[in-house]
């Protein structure tokens, strides 16, 4: 698997998208290619983007269609010519280094009509992933997937892993089934959770979570009351997931449990 992010320096700022509650925006870089920025001085701080990182490198790990993800350096000029006020103070918190995935031009968003366009062995894949990482996005009203070049693409994972945000207690939760993943805008097509559980859940092996979570920089770990130190936090949600993967696997029976009420 890939050992590291590259990384870029944002020389223009485009756009804001307002779709999002983070207010992400679209960025040129140094290498001349556009991103989509999600910003470490966003409402949902840095554990947002620490979420984004994991879940989308181990979404590439289990060879589901994810943009590619980069690290982007910011510096404060960008902010020099932004007239909006709101945007100005978000660029200005940001200052250093960023998360951003790689825009996809003319897409569009994924909607349920299109399901039947779907394979049913890459939608038991992301179903089975999205209850893993316990993803409450990918819902008929916000499917965080984009239609590109006539293929599905998964986005937007800042939500996954919601550990991230409540870590007191986490240990009972690590064996969590994960009840929301009835409301998955794929479950009515992934007839094949049983084959896509025995593949990916080989993926998952201690050394790739440890390669994965060291990517994350040490500054963007959420300490607060319960972590003082980035390698704790670290170690922490190694433990969840190495755990969490481990069978019997409560999520798994879960998702099985949904399906058979469609």
């Amino acid at each position: 698997m890939k050992q590291g992010l590259r990384t870029v320096a944002a020389t223009r700022y485009v756009m804001p998208l307002r779709e999002g509650g983070s207010l992400p925006g679209l960025v040129e870089a140094s290498d001349d290619g556009m991103y989509v920025v999600k910003f470490r001085g966003a409402g949902q701080g840095s554990g947002a983007l620490v979420a984004e990182l994991v879940v989308g490198e181990f979404a590439r790990l289990c060879a589901l269609p994810v943009p590619e993800l980069v690290f982007i350096d910011i510096d404060t000029v960008l902010a020099r010519s932004e007239p909006d006020d709101e945007v100005q103070a978000l660029i200005v918190a940001s200052a250093g280094l960023n998360l951003a995935c790689d825009f996809l031009p003319g897409a569009l968003p994924f909607d349920a009509a299109l399901l039947h366009r779907v394979d049913p062995m890459l939608a038991s894949a992301i179903v089975w992933f999205d209850a893993m990482m316990t993803n409450i996005d990918r819902t008929a009203r916000n499917t965080n997937m984009l239609w590109w070049h006539r293929k599905l693409h998964v986005i937007d994972h800042g939500a996954a892993l919601y550990v991230m945000h409540a870590w007191d207690g986490y240990e009972e939760r690590i064996v969590s089934p994960f009840s929301a993943i009835r409301n998955h805008v794929l479950l009515p097509i992934a007839n094949d959770i049983e084959a896509a559980d025995t593949q990916l859940s080989q993926r998952f092996t201690p050394e790739a979570i440890a390669t994965v979570l060291e990517m994350v920089p040490n500054e963007w770990w959420p300490l607060g009351r319960r972590w003082q130190e980035p390698a704790q936090a670290r170690a922490a949600l190694q433990d969840y997931l190495v755990r969490r993967i481990a069978a019997p696997r409560a999520f798994v029976a879960e998702v099985l449990r949904a399906r058979s009420l469609i």
